[in-house]
């Protein structure tokens, strides 16, 4: 019988017993032998929908997914196993074939840590394609050397939310003469600085600035009467809103306003690529918070280390979040005493709803877009130190409907640059006037304002059974 012939036979006994388990999986691992990689997918899918945890289904369809170039679907295949403490070997040497074309360092990291498990899944061809040397066996006629010494912990995959491409994940961090992995006094990179910026410099949101007060100005101005209701300075609060609404303005002005120190802490100051080390960057962070106490520490884009657990894939994603949690909490009930946490998001529905229980980020504050009051105020604060005419920034901000801070400190920004080629041309300068301002903004359309609006739209109608999206209401009632 041809091997057609047998490949036919057992299509056609698949389809008779399609329960057969054995039977599936015997057909896909002839149809992968024997090339027909299209058709082994469709069996070992078939086959992995009868057995969702069996680990030799799972390595057969991803070899034939990384032979067809699906690289990113071989990847998702893999993610369960590579997750496990002792991945199977096959897996990881698939990984790296997988993860060749975007990230050869990534690769080469799985490859050499799969093969020093197992030295007899070496694949030479692969190996020249990484760039590492002959990484086959030894002749078992000759002594074999002892492999490697694997690293004590595997690498892994990270997805990213905003790109398909895989990027390399923490990696165990190099193993010190001690026997740690990396340093446990680690050094925070953010910096303490001490904000000029008050609540005078922030026009509007008098409600955000007031919520602001009751976290920690009050507290440390009236210790007495706060201590009466057992209410301490410090606390959580979520600044949310559209992109360029001055909410880092505004974490800044709440530091400079009390006079304590302001932390402004990015990702690149909390992500690591070493397994652990973000947790302990986080650590670190709030230590130096609270030996600096008062102190503003403030979170930008947080729902990139706050995101919601059961949208990860990756165990070490959520152990970020997790320890973010923790120190949120303390170790006791006065750990955090005189620290405002405040953090600060376009994306809020995405954050753990872990973070919103009393004692974290149990405020949320909707920083919204300024109305025409607070966008003359703001274009009266961006003009004071400019050479200027009389000004009527009430007919400015009429004509900007749906400008947000940023928006506004662009206008400005390209008036006085027309207004600069003005006076060169004079030898003089020239006072800025509303006509510059009104002709900015006739070349001008707001940013993003809009769009944020019409998501959380979405949000607002479908998704708020809990009420948190509720002050969002009267900003929707006008858009179409």
């Amino acid at each position: 019988m041809t091997d057609e012939a047998v490949l036919n036979a057992l299509r056609e006994a698949a389809r008779l017993s399609p329960e057969n388990l054995p039977l599936r999986r015997h057909l896909a691992d002839q149809l992968l032998a024997s090339g027909n990689l299209s058709q082994a997918e469709n069996e070992y899918q078939a086959a992995l929908a009868l057995s969702p945890g069996d680990h030799g289904i799972a390595i057969g369809l991803a070899e034939t997914l990384v032979r067809q170039g699906k690289n990113e679907a071989a990847l998702a295949a893999l993610d369960p196993l590579l997750a496990m403490p002792e991945h199977p070997v096959r897996a990881g040497v698939l990984a790296a074939q997988a993860m060749l074309p975007a990230n050869r360092m990534a690769a080469a990291h799985w490859y050499r840590y799969s093969v020093a498990r197992d030295p007899s899944q070496a694949d030479p061809e692969l190996a020249h394609r990484l760039g590492i040397g002959q990484s086959s066996p030894p002749p078992p006629s000759s002594p074999s050397p002892s492999p490697a010494p694997a690293p004590a912990q595997p690498p892994s995959l990270i997805p990213t939310a905003h790109s398909p491409s895989v990027v390399p994940a923490p990696h165990a961090q190099p193993q010190a003469a001690d026997g740690r992995y990396g340093s446990a006094d680690v050094e925070p990179t953010a910096e303490v600085e001490h904000s000029p910026v008050t609540f005078a410099d922030v026009a509007g949101m008098d409600t955000v600035k007031e919520a602001l007060r009751m976290k920690l100005l009050l507290p440390t101005q009236q210790p007495e009467l706060f201590a009466a209701y057992g209410k301490r300075a410090g606390g959580g609060v979520l600044l949310y809103g559209p992109p360029g609404a001055g909410k880092t303005h505004l974490a800044r002005a709440a530091a400079g306003e009390l006079g304590a120190a302001f932390v402004n802490v990015g990702l690149a100051d909390i992500l690591d690529m070493w397994t652990g080390s973000s947790e302990r960057n986080l650590r670190a962070t709030f230590a130096m918070a609270r030996r600096n106490r008062p102190c503003v520490l403030f979170f930008d884009e947080v729902d990139a280390l706050a995101a919601r657990r059961s949208d990860m894939r990756q165990a070490h994603s959520r152990q970020i979040v997790n320890q973010f949690l923790a120190e949120l909490d303390g170790v006791d009930e006065h750990a955090n005493e005189g620290v405002l946490v405040l953090a600060a998001t376009n994306a809020p529905w995405y954050i753990d709803s872990a973070f919103r229980r009393p004692g974290r980020f149990d405020q949320m504050v909707f920083v919204p877009p300024p109305d025409t009051v607070a966008r003359a105020a703001m274009l009266s604060l961006m003009c004071r130190d400019k050479p200027q005419a009389k000004m009527d920034f009430d007919k400015v901000a009429r004509a900007t409907e749906g400008f947000v801070g940023a928006d506004l400190k662009g206008l400005v920004d390209r008036a006085v640059e027309a207004k600069l080629h003005e006076s060169i041309r004079a030898g003089r300068p020239i006072p800025l006037s509303t006509g510059d301002l009104m002709a900015a903004a006739k070349t001008m359309r707001p940013t993003a304002v809009r769009e944020w609006l019409g998501t959380a739209r979405n949000y607002v109608l479908h998704a708020n059974e809990s009420g948190a999206w509720d002050e969002l209401l009267p900003w929707l009632r006008d858009l179409r």
